[in-house]
């Protein structure tokens, strides 16, 4: 079958991150000659180009920008470079969601990061994660920017992220208006949470869902287990209830495709991304049109 052949979906948008040894240019190329509506940069490629350049480049695609790649790490070193180590990010997400077609959405993705070096406090570092998106809120408010708050699934709380439930990265945006910390629905990091689903619908209720994405999980991990993501469908993941579950809310944004996978990054960028295009086919789209039909 030429994979190429299938249309794809309007709501698909490919994170940079699923191609991730394709540069700047070649990752726009690609996605926008396979038909792909929408990409998410992510920072390191756009540091290659500087950010002119990138803006340009992202402006010439026609390709709009469902979210920026990434920022936060507010547990570990120093605070002050950290802040404004995030502040460049939230700059730069502005404008190169300004320079996306429309329908551009200036969010900007945050890990926050794992247990500082010799350390034992979960509570606290998770503190430090809500003071340090405190510090930032005006800035992105300023800025038009929605930091997007990314629960990791608990195998990285100790080295990558103390925030582990979508719940958790909820609590930490209460204390913040909805269009300035809003958080990131990654079915890799949330799908085995038994309330995942009166979470999302806690998100809907408080306008908090900045962006959906996808992939898939399966065992055994490989040894890097930051690297054992899958395609849609090659894995146990349901998307279809996690799926209705973030479109009953009322989300409408583009949904993202972001997978580590040493064979993936490992395959040429336009093979990975006609299998994206097919995977999203078979196993999100079915579902967007069934919630879509179930309230209508």
């Amino acid at each position: 079958m030429n994979l190429s052949a299938q249309t794809p979906d309007p709501r698909l948008s490919i994170n940079q991150g699923t191609i991730k040894y394709a540069d700047l240019a070649t990752a726009l190329r690609v996605t926008a000659e396979a038909g792909v509506g929408a990409i998410g940069p992510w920072r390191e490629p756009v540091a290659e180009v500087g950010l002119d350049t990138a803006a340009k480049m992202i402006s010439d695609s026609g390709l709009r920008v469902s979210t920026y790649c990434r920022s936060g790490f507010f547990t570990v070193g120093d605070r002050a470079a950290a802040l404004e180590d995030n502040r460049r990010a939230i700059e730069e997400t502005a404008v190169l969601a300004a320079a996306g077609a429309a329908g551009s959405t200036p969010v900007l993705v945050l890990v926050a990061g794992g247990l500082p070096e010799g350390s034992r406090d979960l509570i606290g570092a998770r503190e430090r994660v809500r003071d340090g998106i405190g510090a930032l809120a005006e800035d992105a408010r300023a800025a038009g920017v929605t930091l997007a708050i990314e629960p990791l699934h608990p195998m990285f709380a100790s080295d990558r992220c103390v925030v582990t439930t979508l719940a958790e990265a909820l609590d930490i945006a209460d204390d913040f208006d909805p269009e300035v910390v809003g958080v990131t629905v990654d079915t890799f990091h949330i799908w085995w949470d038994p309330q995942v689903l009166d979470s999302i619908a806690r998100a809907g209720r408080e306008r908090r869902i900045a962006t959906y994405q996808v992939c898939d999980w399966r065992t055994p991990l490989p040894a890097d287990v930051l690297l054992s993501r899958h395609y849609p469908g090659d894995g146990v993941i349901d998307f279809a209830s996690l799926t209705r579950a973030v479109i009953d809310t009322g989300y409408d944004r583009d949904i993202e495709v972001e997978i580590f996978n040493q064979d993936v990054w490992d395959d040429a960028p336009a093979n990975v991304v006609a299998r994206t295009i097919e995977s999203f086919r078979k196993t999100v789209s079915p579902h967007l049109v069934a919630a879509v039909d179930s309230v209508g």
